[in-house]
């Protein structure tokens, strides 16, 4: 899964362009910041931004691109939304339709991309607190599940809260709270902490997306507001169309995870 690790924002996006990494990203360009992909015509962007402006945990917007325009200008100029994401998801009226490697022929002229925070992000820096992240050491993605929790809606965007997964030991749980909670723009600290089905998730084992991780005897599952909610939200809400990434295949931006630790 690391083989990436060193590779800079550039050179994993050239890999993945070429076709040379279609796995999940987590670990790949170690210290940059990788994102969530949504993309919608331009007559449905401004109630996306607004759903995002309600629910800044599930949708922290680190860039918006103007209609037609695939290179996002703010997270990576030299790059093409088009292309340099591993897996693509596409669903129509609310099913998903298609997954593939990229979307050239999908990027109509009205189309507006959104990147939003992953929390791929911090989970470095619960590494270098010696927290372990189980995805990592098992060479899979995270696991996501659908909860229970209901966003707040914008116009015909709704649906319920997707999280993500991550077992640790009860003594690292509360330094896990404080290291998460300094990176407010890729999905800050936990949602929830222990007890699944308080959150309707019935079954660790089965994820809604990603893979499922083992948890260990003396370990809690926490959880944080994942970025996979826009899926979620478009089989509930049905839109004509949105595109969004696979689950755990994200957007290597250029910018340094440091840029969004709020010390």
């Amino acid at each position: 899964m690391t083989t990436l690790a060193e590779a800079t924002p550039t050179e994993a996006r050239k890999r993945i362009r070429e076709g040379k990494w279609t796995k999940p990203t987590s670990g790949v360009s170690s210290g940059f910041t990788q994102a969530n992909l949504v993309v919608l015509p331009k007559e449905s962007a401004f109630e996306f931004l607004l759903f995002c402006h309600r629910n800044p945990k599930a949708c922290p917007v680190l860039d918006v691109t103007e209609p037609g325009v695939f290179a996002p200008a703010a997270a990576a100029p030299d790059a093409d939304l088009r292309t340099d994401i591993p897996g693509y998801r596409i669903y129509r009226n609310g099913v998903l339709d298609d997954e593939r490697i990229d979307i050239m022929d999908l990027w109509w002229d009205d189309m507006v991309g959104f990147l939003i925070g992953c929390s791929f992000t911090f989970e470095q820096a619960l590494i270098r607190n010696d927290i372990p992240i189980r995805n990592i050491e098992e060479q899979c993605n995270v696991p996501m599940y659908i909860t229970n929790r209901r966003c707040v809606q914008a116009g015909k965007f709704d649906g319920p809260l997707v999280v993500s997964m991550r077992p640790m030991q009860e003594k690292d749980v509360v330094r896990a709270v404080q290291v998460t909670s300094r990176f407010p723009s890729v999905h800050g600290s936990p949602v929830h902490i222990g007890n699944p089905d308080s959150i309707g998730i019935r079954d660790l084992d089965k994820p809604d997306f990603g893979d499922k991780v083992p948890v260990k005897e003396g370990e809690v599952p926490v959880f944080w507001a994942c970025g996979v909610t826009p899926q979620a939200v478009a089989m509930n809400s049905r839109p004509e169309i949105m595109i969004t990434h696979a689950p755990g295949h994200m957007f290597i931006t250029d910018l340094k995870d440091e840029q969004f630790s709020v010390l």
